[in-house]
């Protein structure tokens, strides 16, 4: 081998070592953004869970909240009927 051939042999590892680099990055930047995108969609994922939970507790909370009033409600009435029968006897 004379120094033209090593000097193409250096040449032609030395792009394939450059070529290598860039191909990795770019590999690397495009799997980074894959996962960022594929986090954000699980963050969206998770709020829209979160606020459907929140809805559905607020709506239990006013169903309680009812059904407190209409228990006080037959507890007054129950007192009433208590009332009157003692008054009768």
């Amino acid at each position: 081998m004379n120094d033209r051939d090593v000097t193409e042999v250096i040449g032609a590892v030395g792009i394939f070592g450059m070529i290598s680099v860039v191909v990795t990055i770019v590999v690397w930047n495009m799997a980074a953004t894959w996962r960022a995108r594929a986090t954000l969609a699980r963050d969206h994922e998770y709020r829209t869970l979160a606020d459907q939970a929140v809805q559905q507790q607020e709506a239990l909370q006013r169903q309680l909240a009812d059904i407190v009033d209409r228990i006080t409600d037959l507890q007054d009435r129950v007192r009433s009927m208590e009332r009157i029968i003692k008054e009768i006897e």
